[in-house]
């Protein structure tokens, strides 16, 4: 009988050892031209006391991919840069990005104040399961700084909102927000998702924290989910102690200094949701999606430049058209954030934005308008994503924003005749010519219908 310690000694010669082990050390470094997929749910420790160190947070390295993975942490060191930021933590999804990062700031009994224009996923986690954990919201009109101020209060521990809001495209007036925070003596979280790292990055505003869903224009492929928090380092938590406990104060789990001791300003807010809540919740990013993410993240700028353009060209056409009664698109003259579009978004405009068909005042003859336009559509894909290389069309009041009630869609402009476009990298007179056939099309059924029944509409 052969022991367990001679075994792994001696040569693996036996059939099913051979299986398992054979040709493999563990730590051989190769060299790849390109970031390498590391899919392995574990790692191997070359003795106890690494592996005590490591768990105790003594030492970084590789424990178990439920908390971080080789080529997830590239892809955090990737994104942080883009930010310019000091580190980031990837998770599985845009929306748990948000999650983790509010459940780390917000701690216990903790409140926020968002913008009233945001995601409609974001949205139901702010008004609803967030209200499971005793952190209550209050949504506040973006443009209003009074509201703002007037919103925060001692239990607030962030302020939140998106830097180019999905689906109308509102532009964030990031740096009077940021400044309203930090009177507040909170932290702004901005989500910029629609606004990418290359168009506007809003740590350089005054944001001190960034969310992105990986899965939209930094992948750009539309094939794996994921999402990322990037810390900017600019907040510092240690001038209130008191108020922020969970970097400040010693826990159990983490040993007998406070994560603000042990790991300072910029590095303590994701060593606390890596910790804690992805260890503890799991909201993991599988190294196979980071990697997809990489490659994506390669031609961002060129994939988003062609966007924002063929955006710009397709809502300048638009305007002119006679069944579509708005264009939300902050790159035409005559926009309400036309002015805040020039400041932050020097390199062009996010290729997220809305139309407003004409409405016929009647509630189903709109929304057989919506269908028709939506349906007739061939090369512009009805899709429930943004940001990905398809030209893809929703419709946000029956899809993303289905939840929010009619008060709170209306507070975020959105109509029953609103319909959200997100531009792709296809040719843009193919897109523009699919949306005008459609948008004809559908004028002209309309027209024979009402002729036969001899009503009018507004067409």
């Amino acid at each position: 009988m052969t022991d367990a310690a001679s075994l792994r000694d001696a040569p693996a010669t036996r059939f099913a050892t051979k299986q398992v082990q054979a040709a493999y050390v563990a730590g051989t470094p190769q060299n790849t031209a390109v970031p390498p997929l590391y899919q392995s749910a574990a790692y191997e420790f070359a003795n106890l006391a690494e592996a005590r160190d490591l768990f105790a947070l003594r030492r970084a390295g590789n424990i178990y991919s439920r908390n971080a993975s080789p080529t997830q942490q590239l892809l955090e060191e990737r994104v942080a840069a883009l930010e310019g930021g000091v580190s980031a933590v990837a998770v599985a999804s845009g929306q748990a990005a948000v999650a983790v990062t509010i459940l780390a700031l917000a701690g216990r009994g903790g409140h926020v104040v968002a913008a009233d224009r945001l995601y409609g996923g974001t949205v139901d986690l702010l008004q609803d399961t967030l209200d499971d954990f005793g952190i209550t919201v209050t949504f506040v009109d973006q443009d209003d700084p009074a509201a703002w101020r007037a919103a925060a209060t001692e239990r607030t521990r962030l302020f939140f909102a998106e830097s180019v809001a999905n689906p109308l495209a509102q532009v964030l007036d990031i740096r009077t927000v940021a400044d309203l925070a930090h009177e507040a003596g909170v932290p702004l979280v901005v989500d910029s998702t629609v606004g990418t790292p290359y168009l506007i990055r809003p740590g350089e505003h005054g944001a001190d924290f960034v969310v992105h869903s990986a899965t939209k224009y930094l992948s750009g492929h539309g094939t794996s989910l994921g999402g990322v928090a990037v810390d900017v380092g600019s907040f510092d938590f240690g001038a209130d102690p008191e108020r922020w406990p969970q970097f400040t104060v010693p826990a159990a789990r983490f040993g007998p200094l406070s994560l603000w001791e042990r790991f300072g300003q910029g590095f303590a807010f994701a060593t606390l949701v890596k910790a804690k809540y992805v260890h503890d919740l799991g909201p993991s990013l599988s190294p196979f999606n980071a990697h997809q993410i990489l490659q994506g993240i390669e031609t961002l700028d060129l994939r988003v430049s062609r966007q924002s353009a063929s955006a710009q060209a397709v809502a300048e056409t638009l305007a002119g058209h006679p069944a579509i009664a708005a264009v939300h698109h902050p790159g035409l003259a005559g926009n309400p954030w036309h002015e805040l579009a020039a400041r932050y978004l020097p390199r062009g405009i996010p290729a997220v934005f809305s139309i407003d068909l004409v409405s016929t005042g009647d509630e189903a003859q709109d929304q057989d308008r919506v269908e028709r336009f939506v349906d007739g559509l061939r090369v512009v894909r009805l899709v429930a994503n943004i940001g990905d290389a398809r030209s893809m069309v929703s419709h946000p009041a029956s899809m993303t924003h289905s939840h929010l009630n009619a008060e709170q869609r209306a507070a975020a402009g959105i109509g029953a005749t609103t319909i959200r476009l997100s531009i792709g990298i296809e040719d843009p007179a193919d897109i523009l010519a699919d949306l005008e056939q459609s948008l004809d099309r559908m004028t002209t059924a309309l027209r024979s219908e009402l002729s036969r029944s001899g009503a009018t509409a507004a067409l």
